[in-house]
């Protein structure tokens, strides 16, 4: 499934929801769009929650840690992002313009709340030295079940590079995922494969990914496409890593060829 939001309004803006739009995601995604001076109260009795920041500068306040964190490009700069359990209040102040993505979904497991810096990233280049080059990326993890295996969310980003692919080798995994897209210039974008169908992506769209279906990605030349991948683990069976697609698993041999020798 694809939409394109348009322009975000002022205040929340919703992707899914988990009772009534794309259920089958099992997580509840929007994004706040706050003037400066605006604050908004974040709270659930039920669900864990991750508040990423995509731009501006806003005051995060959680169990009496107090914290200002600022992004002004989120194509050069790695993430802030708050990860705190259920029943957590999150206090949410903007200090100027700014835009917070917010991640949610159940989770009895109680965990200590953490925020996640621009160091504490994992960022590594993808596609680098094969196939002339053609899907180098970042990748940019900011936890999965790696480093936070009490969550039941997985949440990171990449930086598609103009005219390249992404989510590439085509993999296919069996947890849901959302992809939410931002280009460098306003009028950028790229295509999302899901199965058999292909989109054109825009800036401020999104597409809902279901388990067991491939998903790459591709990038117009002239323009650097940015999404924000999530996932929502299944009960006793969590993301751990991509499957790839059996007819291109050729393409992670060593030294493997994209173009006949003459």
């Amino acid at each position: 499934m694809y939409e394109k939001l348009g322009e975000l309004k002022e205040g929340y803006t919703t992707i899914t929801d988990m009772t009534s739009k794309h259920p089958d995601m099992l997580q509840d995604i929007g994004i706040y769009r706050l003037t400066a001076g605006k604050v908004e109260k974040l709270s659930d009795s039920e669900k864990e929650m991750a508040v990423l920041l995509l731009e501006g500068s806003v005051l995060l306040e959680w169990n009496g840690e107090s914290v200002e964190v600022s992004r002004e490009f989120i194509f050069e700069e790695n993430p802030w992002c708050l990860h705190v359990p259920k029943g957590i209040d999150v206090k949410v102040t903007a200090l100027k313009d700014s835009e917070v993505l917010v991640q949610k979904t159940n989770n009895e497991n109680n965990f200590e709340a953490k925020l996640y810096t621009p160091e504490d990233c994992g960022s590594t280049i993808a596609g680098e030295g094969v196939w002339n080059g053609t899907a180098e990326r970042v990748i940019r993890t900011i936890f999965d079940y790696n480093n936070a295996p009490y969550s039941n969310l997985v949440i990171g980003e990449v930086i598609s590079y103009p005219g390249r692919w992404s989510s590439y080798p085509p993999h296919h995994h069996d947890q849901p995922e959302v992809y939410y897209y931002r280009f460098d210039k306003p009028q950028g974008f790229g295509c999302a494969m899901v199965g058999p169908e292909a989109y054109r992506v825009e800036h401020n769209s999104y597409i809902t990914i279901p388990g067991e279906l491939d998903h790459p990605q591709a990038t117009a030349p002239g323009y650097a496409m940015y999404f924000c991948w999530m996932i929502r683990h299944l009960d006793n069976n969590p993301w751990t890593d991509r499957i790839m697609e059996e007819e291109h698993k050729w393409l992670l041999e060593s030294g493997a060829k994209i173009w006949p020798e003459k």
